[in-house]
């Protein structure tokens, strides 16, 4: 019994996450800092085709969940 009680936290928790990540997609135009169209992130617009890095919004999203989940690890002990 007790699996399957993690296994509905670690669900609920994962809708959580999905909630918020809906929120920020819902409310992105209105955010102060836009991610995906940040200072560094590469466009390239060619003649038939354009090309997108989001070199910048991958470091601060990575920094970002490395912080998060490094709180988390910390509480967890």
């Amino acid at each position: 019994m007790d699996g399957l009680r993690e296994t509905g936290r670690w669900l609920i928790a994962l809708g959580a996450v999905l909630v918020a990540a809906g929120g920020l997609l819902l409310a992105g135009n209105r955010l102060p800092l836009r991610l995906g169209h940040l200072p560094g992130d590469i466009v390239y617009h060619g003649r038939h085709t354009t090309i997108y890095f989001p070199i910048v919004t991958c470091i601060v999203l990575s920094v970002a969940l490395t912080v998060i989940f490094w709180l988390v690890s910390s509480f967890r002990r």
